[in-house]
């Protein structure tokens, strides 16, 4: 029998499986098989995104797989260039189109923006009423640093229910997990197992936390891989993880995490920001994304 993910209970009462499969930089043409082997591996939570191009895909995938949609806790993103009331509510009706579904079980904003704050206030309150028409089950944001979140509680009244922001050893972000937690926010850590997920432009410096010798030596202890090590260690501090992979015994292991634990000292050296933390991230500087260097057209459903 397959093992399912534990559920994580989010502030507004909604559960999330706390595993899922992230699907960032998989070709529209290898998504469809890759969500069908995660289903069948016996994952329940998908994340995609507009700006991913492979909204459909992912959709098709759950129909395909003979799963019950509600069985599946799918979670996308609203992409910078569709900020704004009415096209925030145009956005929606692409992502639904797309996934074929009526109902998002967890819908973001990708980016702050902080130089268009306005527009982004703007996208976060066509999310609130969403919710408050059942149209999405959860709202939340994605890279958002501390200070934007205190620009958004400033100005909305829904308390976003995730930040998905990069976490892992190599960059744990230990100030936007507290303010996350401060406010009520689960954590959910994309590129989660070592920065192995690159943005073009962003390799430079970048190393992968699977060859790190510390990572090496628990996996070791366990007879599990370092990838498998970094999962554990996101559960067991009650962050959700979206590794990404489409290539089936890997995202099968990815999921294969439920069978052991990390004792407390291991995860003392997991959390030795100073001793495994580089500072680099894998992604573009929250504080720098605006509409003009990051203008990506949305096509309709």
């Amino acid at each position: 029998m397959t093992e399912s993910a534990p559920a994580l209970t989010l502030n507004n009462g909604v559960e999330m499986p706390a595993l899922g499969l992230g699907v960032f930089q998989s070709p529209p043409e290898q998504t469809v098989a890759a969500v069908r082997a995660a289903l069948e591996a016996g994952y329940r939570h998908v994340d995609t995104a507009a700006a991913y191009g492979n909204e459909r895909e992912v959709g098709e995938a759950i129909r395909r797989s003979g799963v019950d949609r509600d069985e599946v806790f799918v979670e996308t993103k609203i992409w910078i260039s569709d900020y704004g009331t009415d096209a925030t509510r145009r956005a929606f009706d692409k992502a639904v189109g797309k996934l074929g579904t009526d109902r998002i079980d967890l819908l973001l904003l990708h980016h702050a923006v902080p130089s268009r704050f306005d527009l982004t206030l703007e996208a976060y309150r066509v999310l609130e009423g969403l919710l408050a028409d059942g149209r999405v089950r959860a709202i939340g944001v994605s890279n958002f640093m501390p200070a934007h979140l205190d620009r958004l509680l400033e100005s909305v009244q829904v308390v976003p229910a995730v930040n998905q922001v990069e976490v892992h050893p190599y960059f744990q972000q230990p100030e936007v997990q507290r303010a996350d937690l401060q406010h009520g926010i689960l954590t959910q850590a994309w590129s989660p197992i070592g920065g192995i997920t690159f943005y073009p432009g962003w390799e430079n410096g970048h190393r992968s936390a699977l060859q790190d010798p510390i990572l090496g030596r628990i996996a070791a202890s366990h007879g599990r891989t370092p990838a498998q090590v970094m999962l554990r260690w996101h559960l067991q501090q009650g962050r959700s993880a979206i590794p990404k992979s489409v290539r089936p015994g890997r995202i099968a292991e990815n999921f294969d995490v439920f069978g052991f634990e990390l004792s407390d000292d291991e995860l003392d050296e997991l959390d030795a920001v100073d001793a495994l933390d580089t500072g680099v991230r894998g992604g573009p500087d929250p504080e720098r994304v605006a509409p003009d260097g990051y203008d990506i057209t949305i096509p309709d459903a």
